[in-house]
């Protein structure tokens, strides 16, 4: 793409999430955000304590169109200055993802604009990129509702997965702990705040696959484990509660600790010419301040710059996805108007498949 600068609105909806945004792109690879707008719809899902994809599809059509207008409106620019629509095409939820892409294809139709469909983690794995320079190689670790995975991203479209979650994610963890605790959704904020009143040596959770010389993980035991003890305490008083609370997060934090140190030790092997790499964080469970000292910990102690987006970009948001337009189009990746939405969508399309690497119905 020859343009000197690129402005791209974005729109993302793969999720219970409703958002719009437009960034900027300099000469130079510089990002800027020139508008973001994001309408969670948490308080129409927390009765059901999930996301339910009924409801989630209704709210994108009821609230997208006033969501594109504000955006616009904050950036100062007109639909004819735009280079370029990006929409989430996966993966997610199939209802609201269609609501999202429509919207961008008929924009792109009209206003004769390149389409890009968007990969959502693509979004997540090159933020980093939109608020200062990054160089690849590096590594990503993202953490969300549906997604845990560590992939080396060597580049816009090329990256190698090295490990994932094999039956649940951490943010599914989180949340199912705080709903068998009474805890309301989400479930993440309020198990960490609980933690911090809690004995974290009190219940000897499991630490899932640690040692072993893969980097993937496995939540599904642990989450049973938590069950289990639950059960036993019949009616858990507000210390049992946080005790419960801080003994998971603890499991988790020694978990991942393992888990990364692993995925560091094979990015090195993978890449031993880059000398000062970074590793990038992205996803709502980012937000966990435990989980957050322990990765710092790991990054500085394997030589690693660790960088974490801000929370409001670490969600699910649309500027994430109008940078990753942006990226993709300045390398000329566009896609045609039957771009097709996508329930299920790995970042790595090389390797095997593997549940939580870009399921379906996956909140990131």
């Amino acid at each position: 793409m020859d343009q000197a600068v690129l402005h791209i609105l974005g729109i993302e909806t793969s999720c219970d999430e409703t958002a719009a945004a437009v960034v900027r792109r300099d000469s130079a690879g510089r990002g800027e955000i020139l508008s973001n707008r994001v309408l969670s719809q948490t308080r129409e899902h927390a009765p059901y304590g999930g996301v339910v994809p009924e409801i989630a599809a209704r709210a994108h059509i009821a609230h997208l169109d006033r969501l594109v207008a504000e955006a616009m409106a904050e950036s100062g620019l007109g639909f004819r200055e735009l280079d370029g629509v990006a929409a989430t095409a996966g993966p997610g939820l199939l209802g609201g993802l269609l609501v999202g892409l429509t919207m961008a294809k008929a924009i792109a139709l009209a206003q004769g604009k390149p389409l890009l469909a968007i990969n959502h983690l693509e979004g997540h794995a090159l933020t980093a990129r939109l608020l200062q320079p990054v160089a690849f190689p590096y590594l990503l670790l993202l953490v969300s509702g549906g997604h845990t995975q560590f992939q080396i991203v060597e580049g816009v479209g090329r990256y190698h997965r090295l490990g994932s979650t094999i039956d649940d994610a951490l943010g599914e963890a989180f949340d199912k702990v705080a709903k068998l605790l009474g805890l309301g959704y989400p479930g993440g904020p309020q198990v960490e705040a609980r933690a911090r009143a809690g004995n974290p040596q009190r219940f000897a959770f499991p630490r899932p696959l640690k040692g072993r010389k893969d980097c993937n993980f496995s939540f599904s035991g642990l989450k049973t484990a938590v069950r289990e003890a639950v059960m036993s305490l019949g009616e858990p008083s507000d210390q049992d509660i946080a005790d419960v609370c801080a003994s998971f997060e603890a499991a988790v934090a020694e978990t991942l600790a393992d888990r990364l140190a692993r995925a560091v030790q094979l990015f090195r092997a993978a890449h031993p010419g880059t000398a000062s790499p970074a590793l990038i964080v992205a996803g709502g469970v980012a937000a966990n301040q435990r989980l957050k000292a322990v990765v710092a910990d790991v990054a500085a102690t394997h030589g690693f710059t660790l960088i974490v987006p801000p929370p409001r970009l670490c969600t699910d948001n649309a500027a994430m996805i109008a940078w990753a337009g942006a990226e993709r189009l300045h390398l000329g990746l566009t896609d045609d108007l039957g771009a097709a939405a996508r329930a299920r969508w790995p970042l790595d399309q090389t390797q095997a498949p593997v549940y939580g690497a870009g399921k379906l119905g996956a909140k990131a």
